[in-house]
């Protein structure tokens, strides 16, 4: 398994509440405010931010957002590694169509994406889970009646920003609950503090995990894919890992690889390099990406 540096956890956002922000450092949780430049910006502070503070009046602000290494809107949240897509094998039935563009926002976004799959108790995965090894993504089946599959997720963790997603009813709330059993224990003090129970729960907050931090995304049944995350045309091909052995053997440059002659992705998938179900979805979103105007996004 290749993964991402690691990295340390200063001074970095874990939520953010009608305004205020509680930032974790090393003497603790500190709640402060951004400075107002930020607003004059049009810059929002999001959980998994790394910040600088500075005293002001007595109290804490954010004098400084450090540089993001990618930024999510819904669900809000900063500096993600990996990104579990959960999908259960029955109720629901898995959408590739769905995996394929979470899979590619992630890529996209510079997020490594893991497949996590659910319920193979009760119905095995079909192929699914060959289809993602096959395209270079990683798949864990998960067994919550055995443990299986959790010690693998949980490696991932170490020195990463991580995050769940995935559709209701595929199994999110279980994962996140085997992952942190004693979950409300461990942040009671924090999360009283964070205003628990108090607010919308639309809120994302930071949990440290195994030497690493999971964005626990209560309210999000998955990734915003609208139009906010809109990848360009251009640039689609380049998050679907599995083209790349291709580039540059196209008979035209700027190939777009839907109908062009001498297209080595075409001919790869020909081949059975390429899985026709990814293939599709790539098209389906280079069309949907291809309609999109500029004004409208």
């Amino acid at each position: 398994m290749t993964q991402a540096d690691t990295k340390t956890f200063d001074s970095y956002i874990i939520k953010g509440v009608g305004g205020f922000y509680y930032v974790k450092t090393a003497d603790g949780v500190v709640e402060c405010k951004p400075r107002g430049i930020f607003r004059k910006r049009k810059i929002t502070p999001v959980a998994g931010d790394f910040v600088r503070l500075e005293q002001e009046g007595g109290s804490f602000v954010i004098a400084e957002i450090l540089p993001r290494k990618n930024l999510f809107i819904r669900p809000p949240v900063a500096n993600l590694d990996y990104l579990f897509i959960v999908a259960s094998t029955v109720q629901p039935v898995p959408s590739t169509r769905v995996i394929d563009k979470l899979t590619a926002i992630a890529v996209n976004k510079g997020v490594r994406p893991v497949l996590v799959l659910t319920k193979t108790d009760l119905q095995p995965d079909g192929g699914l889970g060959d289809i993602y090894r096959h395209a270079g993504i990683p798949v864990i089946a998960v067994d919550h009646a055995t443990g299986a599959g959790l010690e693998e997720v949980k490696s991932y963790l170490p020195g990463h920003i991580c995050a769940v997603c995935g559709n209701s009813g595929v199994g999110k709330s279980t994962l996140l609950n085997a992952l942190l059993p004693q979950l409300e224990r461990q942040t009671g003090d924090i999360s009283q503090k964070l205003g628990r129970g108090r607010h919308t729960t639309r809120e994302v907050e930071l949990l440290e995990a195994f030497g690493g931090l999971l964005a626990d995304t209560p309210g999000f049944a998955s990734l915003d894919t609208s139009r906010a995350l809109h990848i360009p045309k251009e640039e689609l091909q380049h998050a679907f890992p599995e083209f790349e052995p291709y580039f540059g053997q196209c008979k035209f440059t700027g190939c777009a690889h839907i109908s062009e002659k001498g297209c080595a992705v075409l001919q790869a998938l020909q081949e059975g390099e390429i899985e026709p179900s990814r293939y599709e979805s790539y098209a389906a979103l280079y069309q949907e990406a291809k309609d999109v105007k500029e004004w409208e996004l």
